[in-house]
């Protein structure tokens, strides 16, 4: 149930920011339906894609229902959304914290080896806002120096090292998912980045 859950949040939230994206270039409907539906299950589809699993949302029209749902209604409301402060940055780092913990989790429920299942993490929570991004030609914050696949690093390595202490799903979920928005946010709020490469 947990699994279920998280999964719901990050499809619905990386669906939020799809739908951001299209109503800031006043697209029409169907393109409302494709950025939410894109991002809202791209992530996840590469996880399950490279677990050798099957895709989560071919056999759950939920998944579907939910992007047709963010796409209603930011069709509707997107205007009210936009006078948040970052709504997009914001909706981002709400599914990074849930995406991170749901792709590492779902690769140990399959037997996978810790390196990988943070791998998995990292890549849920991340590949779905790069395909929205690069489709819409818009700049991706994983070229920005501020912190983002590092926040994810961090939600889906602290899950599995709870996990692997013995810590309950649901606490270690809850622990992992808190530390990647409060770096996420950070970054947002504060402008926190880590060390970049200087040439020498």
């Amino acid at each position: 149930m947990l699994l279920q859950y998280l999964d719901y949040v990050g499809v619905a939230v990386f669906a939020i920011t799809g739908g951001i994206i299209a109503s800031r270039k006043q697209l029409d409907f169907i393109a409302f339906l494709f950025f939410a539906t894109l991002t809202g299950i791209g992530g996840g589809t590469l996880r399950d894609l490279l677990l050798g699993v099957p895709v989560f949302w071919v056999g759950n029209e939920g998944y579907l229902l939910v992007c047709l749902g963010v796409s209603v209604f930011l069709w509707f409301f997107a205007h009210w959304i936009e006078q948040l402060n970052k709504p997009l940055r914001w909706a981002d780092a709400v599914g990074i914290s849930a995406y991170s913990v749901m792709g590492a989790a779902k690769a140990m429920s399959v037997g996978d080896t810790v390196l990988v299942a943070v791998l998995m993490g990292v890549a849920t929570a991340t590949f779905g806002g790069v395909l929205r991004d690069t489709i819409a030609r818009e700049p991706s914050s994983i070229v920005k120096p501020e912190i983002y696949v590092s926040a994810a690093f961090a939600g889906a390595g602290c899950f599995v090292l709870l996990a692997k202490l013995g810590l309950a799903q649901l606490p270690a979920a809850c622990i992992a998912g808190l530390l990647a928005f409060v770096l996420r946010g950070g970054a947002l709020t504060y402008g926190w980045t880590l060390p970049g490469y200087k040439s020498r």
